[in-house]
């Protein structure tokens, strides 16, 4: 479990193709170095965070780490595009001490998103993206958070119909996280608010229960009949 609030940028010094054929082949080794901080702490096997995706230490000095990151991973996310010196977000897992100062992030990316636009506010920059899984949209409400390459950052703007979202990163984030080095084209990993996932399931779920309990008549669906109700208060007070 993480944040979402970016405690360092590293540096990739080092991707080395894995070809471990008990595996199947076709994963890497990363090395993030520049990054002593949160390695001060550090325990084989922990937790990080690298542009939102959660992986597992496998190695560590007192400046420098090293991950594995699986085919499956590299498809799912931009971890796939990383060469030598790309610069990525970093945070350590929570612990009891930690300060929610963020939402809650698992570190599982969603889908990745294309930047559309990046247009300048005064300091501030705000940053359009296009989703490639477009159903993501339908967690991503404006003024709630979703979290950008391992960023929780707040929802500005959502387009569901053109399929994009925006979000405003102030001068202060942009020394502190990568999109804000990002251009028109490049790609970022994505993360919806699980509380949308689990607020969705549990809705559905009831509605689901009372279709069963309903014969013949759930057929129709309670939560249609529901808001065909209530389009059709609203049309009778039009008249």
């Amino acid at each position: 479990m993480f944040t979402g609030i970016v405690e360092t940028i590293g540096t990739v010094t080092a991707l080395e193709a894995q070809d471990d054929t008990a595996a199947g082949g076709g994963g890497t080794s990363l090395t993030i170095s520049n990054c002593a901080d949160i390695l001060t702490d550090a325990h084989l096997g922990d937790s990080i965070s690298i542009n939102g995706t959660c992986l597992t230490i496998t190695s560590f000095t007192t400046s420098e780490f090293k991950v594995g990151v699986s085919p499956e991973t590299l498809r799912r996310t931009n971890l796939g595009s990383l060469t030598k010196e790309s610069k990525v977000n970093l945070e350590r897992a929570v612990s009891a001490e930690t300060r929610m100062g963020g939402h809650f992030v698992q570190g599982h990316v969603d889908t990745v998103a294309t930047i559309l636009s990046v247009t300048p506010d005064g300091n501030a920059l705000t940053f359009r993206f296009g989703p490639r899984d477009k159903e993501v949209l339908r967690y991503v409400v404006e003024k709630g958070y979703v979290t950008l390459d391992g960023a929780s950052l707040t929802i500005t703007r959502v387009e569901d119909g053109e399929g994009w979202w925006e979000v405003m990163l102030i001068a202060y984030t942009q020394e502190r996280v990568v999109t804000a080095g990002k251009g028109v084209g490049e790609e970022v990993n994505v993360e919806v608010d699980m509380v949308g996932k689990y607020v969705e399931k549990s809705v559905r779920g009831y509605f689901g229960g009372l279709e069963k309990g309903s014969g013949e008549e759930g057929r129709g669906g309670v939560l249609e009949r529901i808001i065909g109700k209530i389009v059709e208060d609203k049309m009778r007070g039009l008249k």
